[in-house]
């Protein structure tokens, strides 16, 4: 998988679920909930104030691994 600013949240956790810690350090704390997992990773960093990009490549570097 390759994340990118259009994934949807609840793809990457499905996909990946070690990848939640991201999501909680960025204060995502209602991962479980039903708007949080359909939103686009892009919607998501802009209502938390995080860069997109640095988020996608540490998303993505996690998951190569």
């Amino acid at each position: 998988m390759t994340v990118t600013k259009n994934t949807l949240i609840g793809e990457i956790l499905k996909a990946d679920q070690t990848t939640a810690p991201y999501f909680l350090e960025m204060g995502m704390h209602c991962l479980g909930c039903p708007s949080s997992t359909s939103e686009s990773l892009e919607q998501a960093c802009m209502v938390h104030g995080v860069s997109v990009q640095e988020l996608i490549d540490k998303l993505n570097k996690h998951i190569s691994k």
